[in-house]
């Protein structure tokens, strides 16, 4: 089982990072896996979508960056976890350019009609963190994943999210949540055996 975590948090070990960990132990404890993680904010050479519609001849991004292995991280993964804090509403920046350049896999899809491993069971799933307690305060980053997962083949397979964690290390102090988000992954791992 081969797991990619996109992390979308330009703070490392903050509360989207130690939610998405507390994930995959989960998984962990009920299946072997391998997890490639991906820090967005780390990336070197990392450009958002021109909107040239170059892609949409060839169904490949005509911007030669790091999402050049990214898309082959996608393809290859059985699990994507998109993980991402709530800023005004929405994912992070970094995040947003991560999913807009994937318009080059939905012109793939709808354009060119060249699908990449739609007959196998594969899954995506939402993980956010917000400092707010509004109660809609997720639902633009899970219309947005929606949209991305189904562009890239992968059946959404639901959200774990967090309200009122703002601080670096909040999260860490709500055992409960951890609980939570440790039998979410293990929810997971049980969907796949």
């Amino acid at each position: 089982m081969n797991i990619l975590v996109v992390l979308g948090s330009p703070r490392k070990k903050g509360n989207s990072e130690t939610l998405v960990n507390t994930v995959i132990e989960g998984i962990k404890e009920a299946m072997q896996c391998s997890v490639d993680s991906v820090y967005l904010h780390g990336l070197q050479d990392y450009h958002p979508c021109k909107g040239c519609g170059g892609c949409e001849k060839t169904g490949m991004c005509v911007i030669k960056d790091d999402m050049i292995e990214l898309y082959e991280k996608a393809d290859k993964a059985d699990i994507i976890f998109l993980v991402t804090p709530v800023y005004f509403y929405g994912p992070s920046a970094q995040m947003k350019i991560f999913i807009d350049r994937f318009q080059a896999r939905w012109s793939r899809k709808y354009l060119l009609k060249q699908r990449v491993r739609q007959e196998d069971q594969r899954k995506g799933y939402l993980l956010a963190t917000a400092a707010t307690k509004g109660p809609k305060v997720f639902d633009a980053c899970e219309l947005i994943a929606k949209s991305y997962f189904d562009t890239v083949d992968v059946e959404y397979g639901g959200k774990f999210v967090v309200r009122s964690v703002d601080e670096k290390k909040a999260l860490s102090n709500t055992p409960e949540e951890l609980d939570k988000a440790r039998q979410f992954g293990r929810d997971i791992a049980a969907t796949f055996s």
